[in-house]
């Protein structure tokens, strides 16, 4: 089958990679919007779950789709980060030294892994653990309140903002958007993007753990 060819082959994956980060960074983005509404308060952060969640079946379906991309972007990824490793090492490459351009690029793996580990726990306490009958928004004060939660949380993001700073270069380039025109400004969106996610929801914690949300 031409998928499957499509998908053993080097640029295949690249596609598959970029596709499937581009929509997890679009699920970022929309995830950021309803996230804002704690820094209004509880009361809208309050309507704005309760909306959400007034359509379980639209939920579940986001929900699957978000995991098939999350196995697929991991899955691809690892297997383009061995081929990287067997090129290295490959005996045919004995004398060439491949040089990495960035620290980003250099820990994508472990930047990925680490924000793996939070999404799963991320989940685990807000959806699974959570207390039945508690409200989403008194939840959210109480974990994004604990000293070592809020630690965790903001050490995440800042893993997501290095993994975005290369993984979003990398998109672009995939998708061919290298143009000399445009490089200028695909530099600065290579750091615009992921400070844009650092600070609104590594600045969650710091709002409550600071007394900037008493009044939430």
């Amino acid at each position: 089958m031409w998928f499957v060819s499509f998908v053993k082959s080097s640029i295949g994956k690249k596609i598959i990679m970029a596709t499937t980060g581009l929509l997890l960074i679009l699920f970022l983005a929309v995830h950021a919007f309803g996230n804002a509404a704690i820094y209004m308060g509880s009361k809208y952060f309050q309507i704005y779950a309760d909306t959400l969640h007034g359509f379980p079946v639209l939920v579940l379906i986001f929900g699957l789709g978000l995991l098939v991309l999350f196995i697929a972007h991991i899955s691809v990824g690892t297997l383009l980060f061995l081929e990287s490793r067997s090129t290295r090492y490959s005996r045919y490459e004995v004398n060439k030294r491949v040089v990495e351009n960035t620290f980003a690029s250099r820990t994508m793996p472990f930047t990925g892994l680490f924000i793996l580990v939070f999404t799963i726990i991320h989940v685990f306490g807000f959806n699974i653990a959570a207390p039945a009958g508690v409200p989403i928004s008194v939840t959210v004060k109480e974990y994004l309140s604990g000293f070592f939660y809020s630690l965790f949380y903001i050490v995440s993001f800042v893993a997501l903002a290095i993994h975005l700073n290369h993984g979003f270069w990398s998109m672009l380039q995939t998708f061919g958007v290298n143009h000399p025109r445009y490089n200028c400004l695909i530099a600065k969106l290579t750091i615009i993007v992921p400070v844009f996610f650092l600070v609104l929801f590594g600045g969650i914690p710091i709002y409550f753990m600071t007394g900037a949300g008493s009044a939430y």
